[in-house]
């Protein structure tokens, strides 16, 4: 009896493991292609307006977090994004939960996108002495000019977009005390 217990749980795991790397791979090809499309149609281009005052398509490079935080600090931000994605790889050998799964994989999918511009875009790349510091291509401009309380919402990509739901996610799973590996912790 164990055994088929212990063959369905592996397979359960395997199933949540290839969800989560199909959902990253979704999210990192999504974000190296619009950020391919959007450099190829608007980089040194007035913004292509969507939705006036809602939603317009702009070309920044950011070497900062969100609200162009820590500009100065691209290398640390490069070195924080590969550890999260070995910090994934390595909390996915606990996988056995299904929200779990789907928040990993939005947050891997994420990392990696913007990883990749750290790594290998300008003034980063192979054979350049600024190594590990290039910077984000963000384009997606919500209520540009507009944003209550502050001037602006910052512009971001598909990748920060996965981040920021896979972060969400996460904050709701604990708080509710879902673990990584299915179970439940239980509230005093």
């Amino acid at each position: 009896m164990r055994d088929v217990q212990a063959a369905g749980g592996a397979q359960v795991k395997r199933r949540l493991l290839l969800l989560l790397g199909g959902l990253a791979f979704v999210v990192y090809v999504a974000d190296l292609v619009t950020k391919t499309v959007v450099l190829r149609t608007l980089e040194g281009e007035p913004p292509n307006v969507i939705i006036p005052g809602v939603l317009q398509f702009r070309v920044i490079f950011n070497s900062g977090a969100a609200f162009s935080i820590g500009t100065g600090m691209t290398f640390v931000f490069t070195i924080i994004a590969a550890g999260v994605v070995v910090a994934i790889i390595r909390t996915a050998r606990k996988l056995a939960s299904l929200p779990w799964a789907i928040t990993l994989g939005l947050l891997l999918g994420g990392a990696l996108g913007n990883l990749t511009d750290r790594l290998l875009r300008w003034p980063s790349g192979f054979g350049r002495s600024t190594q590990l510091q290039g910077h984000v291509v963000d384009f997606i401009e919500v209520l540009p000019g507009n944003f209550p309380i502050i001037d602006y919402f910052p512009v971001f990509n598909i990748a920060d977009s996965a981040i920021v739901c896979g972060g969400i996610l996460a904050v709701i799973l604990a708080w509710r005390g879902l673990q990584i590996d299915g179970t439940r912790e239980i509230k005093k």
